[in-house]
């Protein structure tokens, strides 16, 4: 494999680039696995026409590391600051004085990621909780959107969220993977949706296959969580197992037979809809 065609993106992952602009909004280029070529992955989503990226800040590095990022190359980055709930037991008076300043950076566009995961419970739920409105105050204080992370929580994440939805501005449940249910329940808050490669599982991502259709288009955003969550329709199967934002045609692909509707009028809403919630200058 040489290297132009290791840049095209296809030679990896075998996937035609979109003709359509995209926007992913969940990747997480600051994870070691991106150190060792992080400019060709760079290159591979630019030649897959992922014209930009919002980077997530998962904990107080990986934040400082997307604003670092963005800060270099504002064109094709901007980026989120926050807490995961897997990390939920760092969030003290410390954290929440340093994830402040991060928030009030410009290119630092929403806060998050945030939320409650009880799947694993890495940190205690009660922590998670607390962490979790905690960024939902900073929201409010900082007038920017929510990046928001939710799985085996809904119950409580619910109630958390509609308790302060009147409050905060715009909030996005990013990488969506719950039930049809879950997804109304989000719709009815005013909430937008991000869908990933999941969508492209045909064993855990069957129910999301047939709801997709319920989200408004202008509800609609696509993102890759890269390194995670590489789409499984990609045919031959790549030899990495590491998620790229180059991948993001495939999603849109997957989105499109799902709705019934054209690659060109879901690209183009989506597009539209990321450069509205993350304030991003629109493209000529």
């Amino acid at each position: 494999m040489n290297e132009k065609a290791d840049k095209t993106g296809k030679a990896i992952y075998n996937i035609e680039p979109s003709v359509y602009e995209l926007i992913d909004i969940g990747v997480n280029l600051t994870h070691a696995s991106f150190a060792p070529d992080l400019q060709d992955v760079i290159d591979r989503a630019h030649k897959a026409n992922v014209r930009h990226m919002v980077l997530t800040g998962s904990d107080m590095e990986e934040s400082r590391s997307a604003l670092d990022l963005a800060k270099q190359n504002p064109d094709w980055f901007t980026s989120t600051a926050g807490i995961h709930p897997h990390y939920a037991s760092q969030y003290n008076q410390e954290a929440h004085a340093q994830l402040k300043t991060l928030i009030g950076e410009h290119e630092v566009r929403a806060v998050g990621e945030t939320g409650l995961d009880y799947f694993r419970d890495i940190s205690p739920r009660d922590q998670q909780q607390r962490s979790f409105i905690a960024h939902l105050e900073l929201a409010i204080e900082y007038a920017k959107p929510l990046f928001l992370h939710q799985r085996n929580a809904h119950d409580d994440f619910l109630a958390i969220l509609r308790e302060h939805r009147q409050s905060v501005g715009k909030v996005v449940v990013h990488c969506f993977t719950d039930s049809r249910d879950a997804l109304h329940d989000y719709l009815q808050l005013d909430c937008y949706i991000g869908i990933t490669g999941w969508i492209c599982d045909e064993r855990r991502g069957a129910d999301l296959l047939e709801s997709v259709v319920d989200i408004p288009l202008n509800r609609l955003m696509l993102e890759t969580d890269a390194p995670y969550l590489l789409p499984r329709t990609i045919q031959p199967k790549p030899k990495t197992r590491r998620n790229e934002p180059c991948t993001l045609p495939e999603v849109l692909r997957t989105i499109a037979i799902a709705r019934g509707e054209s690659e060109a009028e879901i690209a183009r809403a989506t597009t539209k809809t990321a450069e509205d919630f993350f304030t991003l200058e629109r493209a000529p």
